[in-house]
């Protein structure tokens, strides 16, 4: 593959490096593992990417088999080339921070479109979803860790968590400075841009 391993191949890879397996078996992993909350992965990329990778010789079939009436099922290994590149991508992704463009910071820098206290607003009902989602994620992540699943397999739960504090407070913080009058703009500056 010319280009960087996607998340979804490098999930995939990532499944193979524990021993051959179907692309059923990866979903049913992906979930056990909760790795579908660190990488968006439905059912057809995952075979899709399988595909991709068996064409890039990252992942080879190793057998086809049919048990009853149920559809073939090929298992794959992952190739040296393929451990390789997983080795490689994920060195790459926690050595060089890229650059990501979320939804909020788009609306944040168009924020001058809304009037200050429509933006309190909007930003009011965010804290909403974001308080239920961060105590969504410390609840699942506390009884993982209950059950005795080992802290090294959460720390994508970890970052989440952090993030969805993070925004809180910095949303928080948005508000109170527009409801206090710290920060305001006119209607006329959303038209007029920067001069």
């Amino acid at each position: 593959m010319s280009k960087p391993l996607t998340l979804p191949a490098l999930t995939v890879l990532r499944m193979l490096c524990d021993g051959p397996m179907h692309p059923y078996e990866m979903q049913q992993r992906i979930r056990v593992c909760h790795y579908d909350a660190a990488v968006k992965i439905t059912p057809g990329s995952l075979y899709h990417t399988v595909d991709r990778l068996t064409a890039a010789a990252l992942i080879e079939p190793l057998e086809t088999s049919r048990e009853g009436r149920r559809p073939e099922r090929t298992v794959y290994a992952v190739t040296t080339a393929g451990r390789d590149a997983a080795h490689n991508r994920l060195a790459e992704l926690f050595a060089k921070p890229t650059e990501e463009f979320p939804p909020l910071g788009t609306a944040l820098a168009f924020a001058n479109l809304f009037p200050p206290d429509e933006v309190a607003r909007l930003l009011r009902s965010r804290t909403v979803h974001l308080e239920a989602s961060h105590a969504g994620l410390q609840t699942a992540y506390d009884a993982l860790r209950k059950n005795g699943l080992e802290r090294y397999k959460l720390l994508d739960q970890e970052l989440a968590i952090t993030r969805a504090r993070a925004e809180l407070d910095h949303v928080r913080a948005l508000i109170d400075d527009l409801e206090s009058g710290r920060m305001t703009w006119t209607g006329s500056e959303a038209t007029r841009g920067t001069e």
